[in-house]
């Protein structure tokens, strides 16, 4: 009587086993076939506006802006010749104290 329950319990073992196996197969088959549709999205891509006048091309792969950024807060000397800051002042508030020395 032990053989058949042993038998009977190694049948179980392998059909679930088997069972599982088979699942986990299809999950990966299910997540290859998602990653392979995910790449389809990513070529797709809306074409930006073309400009009025194309940058000149150099080099080195980088291309000029037009216009030139500038600092948002010119330095001292560029402020004496009359040069404006790009952004105004920060507001009192969020101006923290001086910093104590130890």
């Amino acid at each position: 009587m032990a053989s058949i329950n042993s038998k009977r319990t190694l049948r179980r073992d392998l059909l679930l086993a088997g069972g599982l196996l088979g699942l986990g197969a299809l999950v990966a088959i299910i997540s290859l076939t998602e990653i392979k549709a995910g790449h389809l999205d990513q070529i797709a891509q809306a074409t930006p506006e073309p400009s009025a006048t194309p940058a000149e091309s150099k080099p080195g792969g980088t291309r000029p802006t037009t216009p030139a950024p500038e600092p948002a807060r010119p330095d001292a000397a560029a402020q004496q010749e009359g040069a404006k800051a790009a952004l105004p002042p920060a507001p009192a508030e969020k101006v923290a104290p001086p910093m104590e020395k130890k």
